[in-house]
């Protein structure tokens, strides 16, 4: 960007935080909120259509939408008489849809024939402008820049509200382990708590204790927001460095505040929540009392098991940069990652994918926004995500709400995940086909990666070498890898840092892993589908 539009953007997000910080939601307006949005969920998806894609003429989905011969009346008429899922599903069939490649502008839109050229960007919903940008923590095409909309978040806060409610979490002491700022998962998580004014007692940053220093510019704009909150009343705590292998400083606090209120809440990325129960069992500090609630990665049973061992609750969430917040844990779960749908501002059906170098097939989850605060507008975008959808009754009070839809067993099928930071293929394929054949010989057969979960329950990488490259040092091999991570993007040197706190990855001496119909695939995932 440049410094005037540096500048702006500085503006706006000064201007907008003193008048967000100056309203507040209580519990009853958070319920009337989403049982509104609920009642107006046609309503408000024939809105966001008509406005956002008929009437912008730069939509990418008008040129599906006209190969499929549909126009504005034929949706309406079909919510009408089919609802909004049956729609939804008879414009997949009429190929109105996006995938995800085509989502992250690495492919061209190609449908009967017909190439649409299209980028990321093109997906930005027309008419909010960001107050601020910041950035993912994964290498997902040379990283992602993510617009902070005070409107999304004002949005989203009835969320956080409904779930302390629902965990019976009101009152409990919290402590955040996330990122500030150019991460944006501390200061979007933040700023959502501050609308309801519950902020976290303390705000630990694992980006701040190692790695790359945060620019100037980032590092200001968190202090203005911490002055101008505490100058309105909200006291949102400063951020303090804390690396990976620091997780016992937590565990204390824990500790010493069960002892005083029985109760507390830590919210972080589900690796680093391990972390603390595991500090937690080697200092032998009980945890009964504690929840844990977070999300980046799949909760697996081992990584639960952690928590639990230590007495610690576990509340999982599912969210992804351009959504925000898809919904939250289940107050009587069926299984460790039960997750209530926010279907007042999301509408979601299955489609099947085939899985990236291989045979094997999953019902992929294909988003649509519903609200006009969406960063994005998506209409039956595929995630790389799957798992199971199902309605039910689970007398918790998210279904009292009026949130009756479940997703369990959720997965990505098409990038690799350690430490909360996600990978996409086409960042490391690069790595392992031309960076280390040139570093140390073999030729683009001899490396793959493969995700593994450890004895602990943490998510590693492992790089497979052929026996037959000779190797004198293994961890150059890392070192190299790491480098080529940081030199890449401002998201990527982010994710290499963290990667380096957790020595998420490690080399293996074995030959890659062939798939049965012959292919060699650079990244190693077909373990996690054996259930399918």
């Amino acid at each position: 960007m440049s410094i005037l539009a540096d500048l702006k953007m500085y503006g706006r997000f000064a201007w907008g935080l003193r008048g967000f910080l100056r309203h507040t939601i209580t519990l009853e307006e958070a319920k009337a909120i989403v049982r509104e949005r609920l009642e107006k969920r046609d309503e408000n998806f024939l809105r966001l259509i008509e406005k956002g894609v008929f009437g912008y003429p730069r939509s990418p989905y008008l040129p599906l939408l006209k190969l499929a011969q549909v126009e504005l009346g034929d949706i309406q008429n079909m919510v009408r008489d089919k609802g909004l899922e049956d729609t939804l599903l008879a414009l997949r069939e009429a190929e109105v849809y996006i995938t995800f490649e085509e989502f992250k502008g690495q492919e061209p839109i190609v449908r009967q024939g017909q190439v649409i050229p299209v980028q990321a960007r093109d997906f930005d919903n027309p008419y909010l402008r960001p107050h601020y940008y910041g950035q993912t923590g994964g290498t997902s095409s040379a990283g992602t820049r993510v617009p902070i909309e005070l409107d999304r978040i004002v949005q989203q806060a009835p969320y956080r509200v409904l779930n302390l409610d629902a965990h019976g979490l009101s009152h409990a002491p919290q402590a955040f382990w996330l990122g500030t700022l150019p991460d944006h998962t501390g200061t979007s998580a933040m700023l959502q708590q501050s609308y309801f004014r519950r902020v976290p007692d303390r705000w630990f940053s694992p980006t701040l204790g190692q790695g790359p220093r945060p620019a100037v510019k980032h590092r200001l704009v968190t202090a203005y927001m911490i002055a101008m909150a505490r100058q309105l009343g909200v006291r949102i705590p400063r951020p303090e460095p804390l690396r990976l292998d620091q997780a016992v400083v937590i565990a204390h606090w824990a500790n010493t505040t069960l002892a005083t209120h029985g109760v507390c809440l830590i919210e972080g990325v589900v690796s680093g929540l391990v972390r603390v129960c595991i500090a937690a069992r080697e200092q032998r500090l009980d945890l009964t009392g504690a929840t844990l609630m977070g999300g980046g990665e799949p909760p697996t049973p081992a990584k639960v098991q952690q928590m639990k061992r230590v007495g610690a609750r576990w509340i999982p969430g599912y969210w992804f940069t351009e959504v925000g917040l898809v919904g939250l844990g289940c107050a009587r779960p069926m299984d460790t990652n039960d997750i209530h749908l926010f279907r007042d501002s999301l509408a979601l059906i299955q489609a099947r994918c085939q899985v990236p170098g291989s045979t094997l097939t999953v019902d992929a989850f294909c988003f649509t926004t519903l609200l006009p605060t969406a960063s994005k507008l998506l209409l039956n975008v595929e995630s790389d995500d799957y798992g199971l959808i199902e309605k039910r009754s689970c007398g918790c009070p998210w279904e009292t709400y009026g949130f009756t839809e479940h997703l369990r067993h959720i997965h990505s099928f098409r990038k690799l995940t350690g430490e909360s930071v996600t990978l996409v293929g086409s960042e490391m394929v690069r790595i392992l086909e031309e960076v280390l054949p040139a570093r140390f010989g073999g030729s683009l057969q001899d490396y793959q990666l493969q995700e593994e979960e450890d004895e602990q329950g943490f998510t590693r990488l492992s790089l497979l070498v052929s026996p037959r490259v000779p190797l004198e040092d293994e961890n150059e091999v890392i070192e190299t890898v790491l480098e080529a991570l940081r030199q890449s993007s401002v998201a990527a040197d982010l994710a290499q840092a963290i990667w380096r706190q957790a020595r998420t990855l490690r080399v293996k001496r074995q030959e890659p892993v062939w798939t049965a119909r012959g292919k060699l695939m650079p990244l190693h995932l077909a373990s996690r589908h054996e259930h399918k």
